[in-house]
């Protein structure tokens, strides 16, 4: 598979630090950002690059050469007039070949295993794979919408108006790309980079809006959701937040390559107030310091990953739906405040027949519903993650069991004494204790 890079960037906001280097250039911890995503890409076999420039671009292409340095090979495209982000990509077509590429921005930080994000793409049948994550910010950044498959629903950017409640889904600009989408956009490659006779403006092509936004509801661009480390580095504030995760471990640790380290949250009584059964959406509310507890666990490396049981989906008291505009309100209140989940499970099973309006097929004995460990094992399975080395931590029995089962240590909130590792008042006295 093919990488093609974009490093065309002035990096206008960056170049009070760095005025004479290109952005891709710019060190991170001894190494150029953009040398350092290459050699990530070439460890795991990626190896024929292919990258356009255009602002000091000679002096990127001096530095790096054919790649024969780096164990690579890299070819360039150098863009003298302006052409959008994605105008190159039409003058390069016949370098593709049919076969799906990477598509990278060079002035971001990340390491990502591509090799299980190129197999999500194959598996799904994609013209196109968003790399999408959470971040802290979601309430000023573009969001994805998808369905149950994770196909893209809607693609809303920062200035759209946006639901009340939306799930924290981002894109982060990596994408796995079937060059048949450049095919089918009704684009002229000559035309790209000419002046249009009618406005006078030169034509250009925007990878979002003239590419991949119009695959929207098509079932054909897909999201893989994934924790792995990717941030720009476009700000002097953010060049300095990714040197100190650079040098802490965070970037290379969050490849899901590694072996990763979780802690499981149960949801009523220890993210939101415990209200019984909740079935309205207006009950739901956080409880005091679980925003800062969670923010601390994003900024430690750790992954927070919630699994809770919702029998009131069997019980026929709340539709699936409903079920997940709760958990968007969740995913929007804890984002308004900094802080992300990096994934979420739910059983909505129940084993008790009998109630009116119950959904037959799922009043059944399952391996998810808690005390069984089915959730925290198919969390294990989707994220590399040691059980061993991780946490439940939860306001009751049946999340101490389940911990257990799975092999995790676990932390009873509240009063009770079920084995566990640790007993606390409150998350946020968790997350203290373990000095996080």
């Amino acid at each position: 598979m093919k990488t093609i890079i974009m490093a065309g960037g002035r990096g206008t906001r960056i170049s009070e630090l760095y005025p004479d280097i290109p952005k891709p250039l710019i060190p991170i911890s001894g190494a150029p950002v953009l040398e350092r995503e290459i050699c990530s890409l070439r460890d795991q076999g990626f190896k024929e690059f292919i990258i356009t420039i255009s602002h000091m671009g000679e002096k990127i292409s001096e530095y790096l050469g054919n790649g024969e340095r780096l164990g690579v090979s890299i070819e360039y495209f150098y863009e003298k007039t302006p052409l959008g982000n994605a105008g190159a990509l039409f003058k390069i077509r016949d370098s593709l070949g049919d076969e799906p590429f990477l598509l990278l921005n060079g002035d971001a930080v990340f390491d990502v295993d591509f090799n299980r994000m190129a197999a999500f793409h194959r598996e799904h049948g994609a013209l196109v794979t968003l790399f999408t994550h959470p971040n802290s910010h979601p309430y000023d950044s573009g969001l994805l919408i998808a369905d149950q498959d994770l196909s893209v629903l809607c693609w809303l950017a920062k200035e759209d108006v946006r639901p009340e409640f939306y799930k924290n889904r981002v894109n982060a600009g990596l994408h796995v790309i079937d060059p048949v989408i450049l095919d089918r956009a009704g684009v002229d490659p000559a035309k790209v980079g000419t002046v249009d006779a009618e406005t006078g403006k030169t034509i250009k092509v925007d990878l979002d809006r003239n590419l991949l936004k119009p695959l929207s509801g098509t079932g054909k661009m897909m999201c893989y959701d994934s924790p792995e480390y990717v941030k720009d580095m476009g700000t002097p504030e953010r060049f300095y937040a990714v040197s100190e995760d650079f040098a802490a471990g965070r970037v290379q640790g969050k490849n899901l390559r590694n072996r990763q380290k979780a802690i499981f949250l149960d949801r009523d009584g220890t993210i939101n107030k415990y209200v019984g059964f909740l079935r309205n959406i207006e009950e739901f509310e956080l409880m005091d310091g679980v925003a800062e507890a969670i923010r601390r666990i994003n900024e430690s490396g750790w992954l927070c990953i919630v699994a809770t049981n919702q029998p009131v989906i069997a019980r026929g008291e709340v539709t699936v739906p409903e079920l997940e505009e709760i958990h968007n309100k969740m995913e929007t209140l804890l984002g308004l405040e900094g802080a992300y989940i990096d994934g979420l499970y739910y059983c909505p099973h129940h084993p008790h027949k009998g109630y009116e309006g119950e959904v037959p097929e799922l009043k059944v004995e399952c391996e998810c519903r808690k005390p069984k460990p089915g959730m925290l094992l198919r969390a294990a399975e989707d994220f590399n993650i040691d059980l061993e080395q991780s946490w439940m931590v939860g306001d009751g029995e049946n999340d101490v069991r389940a911990g257990k089962a799975a092999g995790c240590r676990t932390c009873l909130l509240g009063e009770g004494e079920y084995g566990q590792e640790m007993t606390a008042e409150s998350l946020l006295e968790f997350v203290e204790r373990m000095r996080l």
